[in-house]
């Protein structure tokens, strides 16, 4: 028996996390599709109930829809912490915390009715939660680990960068609250910074402008920084990918002729034509 229950736990496994089997990609395939589906029925249901006033049929639509898409994903998240080698560490993993928050508010819900009759707050946020369940769809981009460890190792960089960034607002902003004053809207330190970040990053909402020429040039000034410091962490992330896409090629070694430099979904040597490795 628990050879049969470990024969079983390692079917499951290669069908919900070993991606290079085509089983897994049309496992992984479904789930994601299904999460978008889910996603886009709050949209549908969040925009259809604020804007219309549905009947009591209509609304037990959704419910039901909901309650059959929650099913799903419990079952898929209790499958997950069933297979894994330590359940307790997937149950506190980044996805294990995903999928768990993203099937508890239907529960919570059922079990307290009174919350999302009374507090309003309280539903708005057990709807934003389920529209977590697009980051679902991630796990069927294996490649934006790339992306994640480039963050990773640019980050001394980018922390400097942002810390640079903030200071030099923090300046601006205290140098218009000087300038322009309350009379012209930068009634506080706070909202000098809060124009500072808008104006840098060259959105200008407007809700705030300046009037005096001293704080016009300053918004120019901080117009055309905003232009070429959004190049600056652009270029460190790429940097890096380029670093961490050609350290995966060099490390992909033909077996027979020992070549490197294959690409990542490369099945075959490009030199002497061998198989290669998973």
């Amino acid at each position: 028996m628990p050879a049969t229950m470990m024969s079983v736990r390692q079917r499951l496994y290669r069908l919900l996390f070993d991606s290079r089997t085509r089983s897994g990609r049309r496992v992984e395939a479904f789930f994601a599709l299904f999460a978008l589906f889910s996603v886009v029925l709050i949209f549908i249901e969040s925009g259809i109930g604020t804007q219309y006033h549905l009947t009591f049929e209509e609304w037990h639509a959704f419910v039901w829809l909901e309650i059959f898409v929650t099913l799903v994903f419990t079952l898929e998240y209790f499958l997950r912490v069933l297979c894994w080698p330590r359940p307790a560490n997937y149950v506190f993993s980044f996805w294990g915390i995903i999928d768990l928050a993203t099937i508890l508010p239907l529960y919570v819900i059922c079990l307290w009715p009174e919350i999302g009759i009374n507090y309003f707050f309280a539903w708005r946020a057990m709807r934003a939660i389920r529209v977590l369940r697009i980051l679902k769809v991630l796990r069927f981009m294996p490649s934006l680990m790339i992306f994640w460890k480039a963050i990773l190792s640019a980050r001394q960089q980018l922390i400097i960068f942002y810390a640079f960034i903030a200071i030099m607002m923090i300046i601006f902003g205290a140098l218009m609250y000087g300038i322009e004053g309350p009379q012209y809207g930068f009634t506080t330190l706070n909202a000098a910074v809060y124009w500072a970040i808008v104006t840098v990053s060259t959105v200008g909402y407007g809700d705030i402008t300046p009037h005096t020429a001293a704080g016009r040039t300053i918004a120019s000034v901080l117009i055309l920084m905003g232009y070429s410091l959004i190049a600056i962490p652009t270029g460190l992330i790429t940097s890096h990918m380029s670093a961490e896409l050609n350290h995966r090629r060099q490390s992909r070694v033909c077996p027979h002729c020992h070549h490197t430099g294959h690409e990542s979904d490369a099945c075959y040597c490009k030199v002497c034509g061998g198989k290669l490795a998973e």
